[in-house]
């Protein structure tokens, strides 16, 4: 289980005055001004959960993520993951998680993976027994076979991403973060990836804690989501209710015979003109399009009219905006 408590997070930053003297001065006399990354942010995650740790650039999801892998330390709080401290018990932790960040490697970049794993096996300490059963676990779920001898630098973004997954995974861990997995992959790679973290969060009970601007990935993985802003807990709960609270947001786009200018319907927001085709929104949860035909049809001469649901991306960008992130 994952629990931080009252997590806070303060960044002494050095401030920077304008002008030469000021700025000699600074060398001797430097002002400093306190950020807060993280307040008071207070969470659980239980053993076998997908969670979706969401926010906006500068929310504090990649602070949050350093504290749980053990790379910082918090100014206060607690954070504790299967009774152990992160930042404290950090060689005996790490023992327990795997990290892959989409911009970052922990392969060698001009030696054949194999030799990277090999690497790592000596690292993480890895028994001859549980490297080779591991190894050939995900080179058989990952399809790694041809890869494993070709150096890094060689594979494509999709042929490296799969190769960062079991790097992480060969020491067995309970834990797996995730930051961008899916970034700049194309939609083939992206569903294999997708479909290799649902197997392993199902087979091995792999708890995941994913950070990503994909919603598709939200969507296709997590039961749970958390989302921070301004480096606050804004929401922590299912998907699903987020989707249903949202789930009356519809674009409306009609084609109408003729062009016409300064159109107003009533409970209905005008999103954009393009010539004939008008676009609207609504939130009225009693909407039935056939009946808003008929009503449009007194008054306009009608082509097309098509109903289209609130996107993913909408979905969140409109929580943003109600949360106020």
């Amino acid at each position: 289980m994952i629990e931080c408590k009252n997590l806070c997070k303060n960044f002494k930053i050095a401030k920077k005055e304008k002008g030469l003297f000021n700025s000699i001065k600074s060398i001797f006399k430097r002002k400093y001004e306190i950020k807060k990354a993280l307040d008071n942010v207070s969470f659980t995650i239980n053993d076998g959960d997908i969670v979706g740790y969401l926010g906006p650039n500068g929310a504090g999801k990649s602070t949050t993520i350093k504290i749980m892998c053990g790379i910082l330390t918090p100014t206060s709080g607690t954070c504790t993951i299967n009774g152990k401290i992160p930042y404290k018990d950090r060689t005996k932790y790490v023992k327990d998680i795997g990290v892959v960040f989409g911009q970052r490697s922990q392969l060698w970049w001009d030696v054949p993976v194999i030799d990277s794993f090999q690497l790592l096996k000596d690292i993480f300490k890895i028994s001859n027994e549980n490297y080779e059963k591991q190894l050939k676990l995900l080179t058989e779920k990952l399809d790694l076979k041809d890869l494993l001898h070709i150096p890094l630098r060689q594979l494509s973004l999709g042929q490296k991403m799969r190769c960062e997954l079991a790097a992480s995974l060969l020491h067995n861990p309970k834990i797996l973060f995730l930051d961008e997995p899916t970034i700049g992959l194309d939609a083939t790679s992206k569903l294999k990836v997708r479909e290799f973290i649902k197997e392993i969060n199902k087979t091995l009970g792999v708890t995941v804690i994913l950070t990503t601007h994909d919603m598709n990935d939200i969507e296709a993985l997590t039961n749970k989501i958390i989302i921070i802003g301004k480096g606050q807990i804004l929401y922590n709960g299912s998907f699903d209710e987020i989707k249903q609270k949202y789930k009356n947001n519809k674009t409306i786009e009609i084609e109408f015979e003729e062009e016409y200018e300064n159109l107003n319907i009533d409970k209905f927001e005008h999103i954009k003109s393009e010539g004939k085709i008008q676009t609207f929104k609504t939130t009225d949860e009693n909407f039935h399009l056939a009946d808003f035909i008929t009503e449009l049809s007194k008054n306009y001469k009608v082509i097309d009219v098509q109903v289209n649901s609130i996107s993913l991306e909408e979905i969140i960008s409109k929580m943003f905006e109600d949360l106020g992130v």
